[in-house]
């Protein structure tokens, strides 16, 4: 077992070394893997970075550990995992990349801090500082530099775009966006009485010409955008494309609502909006995707100006987020729990795109470095046609529909990857390769 010289933490080079030798058939399932101090010296690396490798790849259902006996293979064939079920492909969950251990250690942490809240837990709605500078700091080491006093914590990132959203209503009703987007969003624009408004876009995201075009017509003055893994097409926005849509919003006065809940899988560098116009960007992101669901903390850094509206509109739909929700977000930051799942659901991606580019035969892909969903273009007709085959076949996908911006029918279906065990998704994957392998017969 050799560890790949990658820029993964070592413990995740050491989980994916072992599960590699897993599946060339060196432990078969059942079998026993060396105790942690032999693969210690075997990697030359510290007990430590083994214990988290195991926790790793339990989390990701590939060994068991039991008490005085040691590590085991699981057996994980094509039936292992699998119960022959209905499969839903059409919720981008994070697979369960956490272990026991690592929850409880998180939740001892959480359990103090919380505990030591004055008043009860009765505290700033928007977050208490200590809360909102773990979530600053790690999105500052992640994604775009932010600080305590600039951002608030919110229900998911879902409760975010919609303070966002309601902070433009007066400017505009019109959002921008691209041609279909995320239906969490379209459901906070109807809710607002607002409408979202259609964009051309390519493989990079917004043509910019039909940016111009959109923003001289409309009058608008919000854009929205998730520019890493976007929502559901599957393009990432490279740094070129980003400053030439920025000029335009800053040409034109729109400010830019950046959804980067899938930032964590950028492979193209460069900054993000928020960092290169923090003042015409309102930055939204959650744990959702890069941790899990079950700590559902969003995170809203508005322009500077805009925040004492902010405060007023979080205070009235909710009193901010639960207090130890957010003690246990801060928690999994420190003790390092956050960066250990973002490495993990990488990874994973990177996996599960490979499988389905194989057994789907894709031969490009927008973001071959890994991303938690893949989309698939086809005529607007075909891609309805294919979401009824497939439910009806036992695969449950998203409706094209659902997505549909405006009355620009949407071009193709999304495929979620992270959620059902890899076993799973490759049958339903098979089910998606012989739908699409097939025409349907149209009775006229």
């Amino acid at each position: 077992m050799q560890l790949a010289d990658d820029d993964l933490p070592l413990h995740e080079r050491v989980a994916a070394a072992v599960e590699a030798a897993i599946a060339s058939g060196k432990y078969a399932p059942g079998a026993r893997l060396p105790t942690h101090r032999q693969l210690a010296q075997q990697f030359s690396v510290s007990i430590g970075s083994v214990t988290r490798a195991i926790d790793a790849l339990s989390a990701r259902g590939v060994v068991r550990g039991e008490i005085g006996r040691g590590t085991f293979v699981l057996d994980r064939s094509d039936s292992a995992g699998d119960d022959g079920g209905l499969v839903d492909l059409s919720i981008n969950a994070p697979a369960p990349v956490i272990s026991l251990a690592q929850m409880a250690e998180a939740s001892a942490i959480a359990n103090r801090q919380a505990l030591a809240l004055p008043n009860g837990g009765y505290v700033d709605l928007t977050g208490t500082e200590r809360q909102r500078g773990a979530l600053a700091g790690w999105l500052s080491a992640n994604r775009t530099p932010l600080v305590a006093d600039e951002i608030v914590l919110c229900n998911g990132a879902q409760q975010g775009l919609h303070l966002a959203f309601a902070e433009q209503r007066a400017q505009s009703a019109v959002i921008l966006t691209e041609t279909a987007t995320y239906p969490g969003a379209l459901a906070a624009v109807a809710n607002l009485g607002m409408r979202m408004h259609p964009v051309a876009v390519d493989s990079e995201g917004m043509v910019p010409a039909a940016l111009e075009q959109a923003l001289a017509e409309t009058g608008a003055k919000t854009i929205y955008t998730t520019p890493v893994c976007q929502n559901p097409l599957g393009f990432e926005t490279g740094p070129a494309r980003r400053r030439a849509l920025l000029a335009l919003a800053q040409q034109y006065g729109a400010m830019i609502v950046e959804d980067d809940i899938y930032g964590f899988y950028a492979s193209k560098g460069g900054p993000s909006y928020k960092a290169m116009a923090p003042e015409q960007v309102y930055f939204v992101t959650s744990l959702s995707k890069s941790l899990t669901p079950l700590v559902r903390v969003g995170v809203l850094a508005p322009p500077s100006a805009q925040l004492p509206s902010v405060r007023k509109r979080l205070r009235a739909e909710g009193w901010g987020l639960p207090p130890y929700v957010a003690e246990m977000a801060a928690a999994m930051i420190e003790c390092g729990l956050a960066d250990t799942a973002a490495a993990a659901l990488r990874s994973e991606a990177r996996l599960r795109l490979g499988m389905a580019q194989e057994i789907l035969g894709l031969e490009a892909l927008l973001m071959p470095d890994g991303a938690p969903h893949v989309w698939l273009p086809m005529a607007p007709l075909r891609a309805e046609q294919v979401a009824r085959r497939a439910s009806e076949a036992g695969v449950r996908l998203t409706p094209p529909s659902a997505t549909q911006v405006g009355g620009v029918p949407v071009a193709g279906i999304r495929l979620c990857l992270m959620a059902p065990p890899r076993a799973t998704l490759a049958r339903a994957l098979g089910v998606i390769a012989r739908i699409l392998a097939t025409e349907e017969e149209v009775v006229v």
